[in-house]
């Protein structure tokens, strides 16, 4: 099974778990206790669960339920799942009792894996009577007959209003998520990805764990990031390339630790997803510490990756996710047209990396497509080059006066203060335009940085309409499993402050 640039990974994950297994070597080493895990390991020890599940009479097809952390034990279960024909239904840990249940519940899982460190917040959301499964059963039972189509992933939206989508996906299209990364980032055998991101988001899933398996790397993978222990152990792991996001590399940034010699020359590049990077934040952590960073888009919808920036020394427009990569990308107008080179329209995707659709939620699906393209909600422009510059989300956008204003606008002009780590501007209800601009910020340690000098800043570059009226200083700012800030939650928790 060799890997093309020209056309995503034929077979199933079982197929290609095999393969590697064959192949030997490292699959996965831990910097938190320094073990390892080698690849015939990882086989013979998901094939065990897999074959576990079935002797319980799990069916083809239906779903199993992973609660874990990263670690060894979520990712033999992971596979497991996969190799056994199962739905891996991951669980979002950060996602409260509530969201828990209701995947659980509506994914009908009856069988699941749950690490000991989870137990508690298990127990309190199990209503459904999940039946936990422990690893190292020693069942013989036949697996399930598989194919590249059938169900292997469900993964819950964190969604910003109502109850979350569970979003499906096929082998197939799992293997094209990896596939995906692989190619646009030209990764082969001599590589080891550094997984800091939750395998139970996307990102983490599909960029690291499953480009890994399709392009015949290895990972670092670690329960959780550290800033303090990030380049230690990117060092110690010997990794070659990371995938993170914006508030992650933002930490970075401002934190004390940097790469040695060995670990820097090592390091070809660094990715960027999830939401936008700030401009300043990308050229200032390169300058600093000498590490390309590569901006890229993806979605839960299409097993992560649809746009990215070629690597150095391809040309890398700063702001931009870059072009399409193993899928194809249009800029949209609200009836489904391609619009100009230039033009703000919504971008649609289509491609062998996105998604079967929402589980059990017909409307959903059907309202997600159009004319066979995937409808991503975010607005943005292409360039003459295919290169795509995201101006907003349709739903964030900021209705003042009846002009739309993207809040990425604002943040990009707040983060061009040195003191600034997050930043994300939101709408509040407005009697005189309908609604009106604030910002929230999270600002390094001991700085004196006041409201009025980032209102100063972004009526400079901004003007004094587009310019936020009020900046709130918090903590932390509001995110969800992979990092990225959740803006349409920071207006609730702005007036829980306050109380």
């Amino acid at each position: 099974m060799k890997l093309s640039h020209k056309a995503p990974p034929e077979g199933t994950v079982r197929d290609w778990l095999a393969h590697r297994a064959g192949l030997g070597g490292t699959a996965i080493i831990f910097p938190e206790d320094g073990s390892h895990l080698d690849w015939t390991e990882l086989q013979a020890q998901a094939l065990a669960f897999a074959r576990d599940l079935t002797a319980r009479g799990a069916d083809k097809g239906e779903s199993v339920a992973i609660v874990s952390p990263n670690g060894r034990d979520g990712i033999v279960a992971l596979f497991g799942a996969l190799a056994g024909g199962f739905r891996a239904t991951m669980i979002n840990l950060a996602a409260g009792r509530d969201a828990i249940a209701f995947a659980l519940e509506h994914s009908e899982a009856r069988f699941g894996f749950v690490h000991d460190a989870c137990r508690d917040l298990f127990d309190s959301a199990n209503r459904s009577g999940v039946v936990p499964v422990p690893l190292g059963g020693d069942g013989d039972a036949r697996l399930h007959d598989l194919g590249p189509e059938d169900h292997a992933l469900l993964m819950y939206t964190s969604g910003t209003t109502g109850q979350p989508k569970g979003v499906l996906h096929s082998h197939a299209s799992l293997l094209a998520g990896g596939w995906t990364t692989a190619i646009a980032h030209a990764l082969d055998a001599q590589d080891r990805g550094f997984c800091i991101l939750p395998i139970y988001h996307i990102n983490g899933l599909c960029v690291t764990v499953m480009g890994a398996l399709v392009s015949g790397g290895s990972l670092a993978v670690t329960s959780k990031f550290s800033a303090s222990r990030f380049w230690d152990q990117a060092a110690a792991s010997e990794v070659t390339w990371f995938s993170a996001v914006p508030t992650i590399i933002s930490h970075l940034l401002h934190g004390e630790g940097e790469p040695d010699a060995a670990c820097r020359d090592r390091l070809r590049f660094g990715r960027s997803a999830s939401s936008a990077l700030a401009v300043e934040t990308q050229a200032a952590f390169e300058a600093r510490f000498s590490v390309p960073i590569v901006e890229t888009m993806g979605l839960t919808e299409t097993a992560a990756q649809i746009l990215s920036n070629p690597l150095p020394p391809g040309v890398r427009k700063i702001g931009s996710p870059g072009v399409a990569f193993g899928c194809e990308v249009e800029i949209q107008d609200e009836t489904g047209a391609s619009v100009e080179t230039g033009r703000e329209g919504e971008i649609a995707v289509r491609g062998p990396n996105v998604m079967l659709g929402y589980l059990k939620n017909r409307q959903a699906t059907e309202s997600a497509f159009r004319n066979g393209w995937l409808r991503t909600g975010d607005l943005a422009r292409m360039d003459e080059d295919g290169y795509v510059f995201v101006t907003g989300r349709l739903k964030e956008l900021i209705i003042k006066g009846g002009e739309n204003i993207a809040p990425r606008e604002v943040d990009e002009a707040l983060y061009t203060h040195p003191d600034v780590i997050e930043a994300a501007a939101f709408a509040r209800k407005c009697d005189r335009y309908g609604e009106t601009i604030e910002a929230a910020v999270r600002i390094k340690d001991g700085s004196a940085l006041k409201g009025a000098e980032l209102i100063a800043i972004c009526r400079e570059r901004l003007g004094v309409f587009k310019s936020p009226d009020e900046i709130h200083f918090l903590d932390e700012l509001p995110k969800g499993p992979s990092g990225k800030i959740q803006r349409m939650k920071i207006a609730d928790v702005v007036r829980a402050s306050v109380q």
